[in-house]
């Protein structure tokens, strides 16, 4: 199972927000940002400051994709 946060991405795009002011308004570190860059696990502390930056809920900036 491979982690995909592209969902993420297109909310970013659709909020015309960038990378940059999601980690200052969120709060989240450049090491997060990296990961979830890499589609690489992050802890839920860090996906439950991002989808209340964003006003979302955890599946609309994430999934889990079948290999």
């Amino acid at each position: 199972m491979v982690i995909s946060y592209d969902k993420l991405w297109k909310l970013l795009i659709d909020k015309k927000m960038n990378k940059t002011v999601l980690k200052e308004q969120s709060e989240i570190t450049y090491n997060i940002l990296a990961r979830l860059g890499k589609c690489q696990p992050v802890n839920l502390e860090s996906l439950y400051k991002i989808c209340k930056c964003l006003k979302c809920n955890i599946g609309d900036i994430m999934e889990f994709e079948m290999e």
